[in-house]
């Protein structure tokens, strides 16, 4: 029997104010609840949360709905795979040890079904995008971050809250081309006989045939909470 995968990109919790943050949360952990029996495997592709900086024994407190829900969701079986974004990039090992998340730094090459996905969240991809390029070599650098985390919890934090903000305000005024600045890196891949080429990070919804293969972003949850599904050999984005 061929199993189901969903897959969700760019939540950005903690971004809104309280009243959509409230009401977006509320979604999610509804769609994790419909997850529990509706698929095989869940794929989060980035940007799950607007910042996380996983002190050593500390985590940030606002999430604790989210974390019972994937929580529960890993005690029903069901395999989920974080992939790491430019706003939740330091993680240690809670996610491995507390829900036996896949973490995945990078982009994953595998098969579903039969057929052949190359997944990322897409920050970095972009090849008009060297600064970026240069600013994640830093963040994701284990001395830098260990020097990071001798900060208190409280400053770390809010330090992380602000960059984010000024990251997606760079994001979102970049020219990235006509559909947008993933699509050359994802025809690069259907030229490598990839099936499906599923990104994140630009936050803007996209199906696109090309060749023998598909394009797909997830778009944003910050515009209208969506949820991607591959099942019967057909890949569609179910709004929630």
């Amino acid at each position: 029997m061929e199993k189901v995968y969903f897959f969700i990109s760019d939540i950005h919790l903690g971004f809104q104010d309280k009243a959509e943050e409230d009401e977006k949360e509320k979604k999610l952990i509804n769609f994790l609840k419909f997850a529990e029996t509706n698929c095989d495997e869940l794929f989060i592709v980035g940007d799950l949360f607007d910042y996380w900086f996983e002190y050593r024994r500390v985590y940030q407190k606002g999430f604790y709905r989210t974390l019972s829900a994937l929580k529960d969701l890993s005690e029903r079986n069901i395999k989920f795979h974080y992939f790491i974004g430019n706003h939740d990039f330091l993680h240690r090992d809670f996610f491995e040890k507390e829900f036996s998340a896949i973490m995945h730094p990078d982009a994953l090459s595998t098969e579903l079904n039969g057929k052949k996905f190359f997944i990322a969240h897409g920050d970095g991809l972009v090849s008009n995008d060297t600064g970026y390029n240069i600013i994640k070599w830093i963040l994701r650098n284990r001395f830098f971050q260990w020097l990071y985390s001798l900060l208190h919890p409280d400053l770390g934090i809010a330090i992380a809250s602000k960059t984010s903000k000024s990251s997606r305000v760079y994001t979102e005024k970049k020219d990235y081309g006509e559909v947008d600045g993933l699509f050359e890196s994802a025809k690069k891949k259907i030229d490598e006989e990839f099936d499906y080429v599923i990104f994140g990070h630009l936050h803007r919804r996209l199906i696109v045939n090309y060749n023998q293969g598909t394009y797909i972003n997830l778009g944003s949850w910050l515009d209208k909470p969506c949820y991607g599904v591959f099942r019967n050999e057909k890949f569609e984005i179910i709004e929630l």
